[in-house]
């Protein structure tokens, strides 16, 4: 079989044997266009979560140099670490398209996960890890604040635009989802990076709000301790966020198996098949958020083959007269279930390919 009999791969033959069978394969891609539509849609948000961000961080700093707020300068670290994580994020999402070559014949799709792995990293240390100790800082060595007014306008122009970027995020991911459920699609399928953006905008535009609250509340009582307080909420805020991306791309990277449901309606679909008898073994993996590989040891059915050459076995029966017609025969019956079980198995194929795109690399076997 080939790696995959995916029609939207383009292959190139280097030596053949009998029947279809290839000796070396490779691959020249083209991509799906549900693949590609997801990876523009991924890489304009974070396009746009860049400018947006760049432009908020600059605000920020502004105006911590005009109030010497902690909360202030929280959200301008905030940002900062932002810009530089979705960075990262357009780095991976450039390298992993693209095409696959002899050294990387899967292509480099699962590149885009080390470099949202080290951008998650990025969020937790320098997004959580110095916005906690500053606002730890400030509770142990309080300051007085200044004039505010620049703090809160910097915020609410900022919530704007961090909600400009929040909302173009979600449309993507809800385009990728294609009317699945939004918050299971989030945590089962969609692009990482697309992910990523949903919950740093997320928590910008909470952390707006928290700053906003903590600078008041500062303003109101005359304590700068709310300011601090709101430091540290809005770290803890970002250690979540880095906590459950590094989890979740750490299982894709490692090799996350296709959700579960997926994975039954598979078997169903092998099972289907008049010729199966049953599944020995299946194993999948998600290479990257478009592409599954599935592996499946089945055991055919002998009597149900046999029963679909039972047409050219009675006709040969009458005229089969000599050992050497026997043979002859055998030769060719033997052809014909080899070709009988490779037509069923290429049926397989197409029907898991049919109902799911995404599985994309199939190894059915016989068993």
């Amino acid at each position: 079989m080939f790696p995959t009999d995916d029609p939207d791969y383009n292959w190139t033959f280097v030596g053949t044997s009998a029947h279809h069978e290839a000796l070396t394969v490779l691959p020249r891609l083209s991509r799906p266009l549900t693949g590609i539509m997801a990876t523009q849609g991924s890489k304009r948000a974070v396009v746009v979560a860049i400018l947006g961000n760049a432009l908020v961080m600059v605000a920020k700093f502004v105006a911590f140099l005009f109030t010497g707020s902690g909360a202030m300068l929280s959200e301008a670290i905030h940002t900062l670490a932002d810009l530089i994580n979705q960075i990262l994020l357009l780095i991976g999402i450039v390298r992993s398209d693209r095409v696959p070559d002899l050294e990387f014949q899967y292509g480099y799709r699962s590149e885009r996960y080390v470099w949202a792995l080290i951008s998650a990293v990025g969020i937790f240390f320098l997004g959580c890890g110095v916005t906690i100790y500053h606002g730890v800082q400030s509770l142990i060595h309080p300051h007085e604040l200044q004039d505010l007014s620049w703090a809160i306008g910097v915020l609410i122009f900022a919530l704007l635009l961090e909600g400009y970027v929040l909302l173009v995020a979600v449309r993507a991911v809800q385009k990728q989802a294609a009317g699945k459920p939004f918050f299971r699609y989030i945590r089962q399928e969609a692009d990482p990076a697309t992910v990523a953006v949903v919950l740093e905008d997320s928590a910008a535009c909470f952390g707006c709000v928290i700053a906003m609250v903590a600078i008041l509340m500062a303003k109101w009582t005359g304590s700068p301790y709310w300011d601090a307080l709101g430091s540290i909420v809005i770290g803890c805020l970002l250690g979540v966020i880095a906590v459950w991306l590094i989890w979740r791309n750490s299982q894709l990277l490692i090799g996350l198996s296709v959700p579960p449901k997926i994975r039954r309606q598979i078997s169903r679909i092998i099972e289907q098949n008049p010729a199966v008898e049953e599944i020995v073994d299946m194993k999948t993996r998600v290479l990257d958020t478009e592409t599954y590989r599935i592996k499946a040891d089945v055991r055919f059915d002998g009597e149900s083959l046999a029963k679909q050459l039972g047409e050219k076995i009675d006709q040969a029966y009458e005229e089969i007269e000599s050992r050497e017609q026997f043979h002859q025969f055998a030769r060719e019956y033997a052809d014909d279930v080899v070709e009988l079980l490779a037509d069923e198995i290429d049926n397989i194929e197409r029907n898991i390919q049919a109902e799911f795109p995404k599985a994309r690399h199939l190894d059915i076997e016989a068993d």
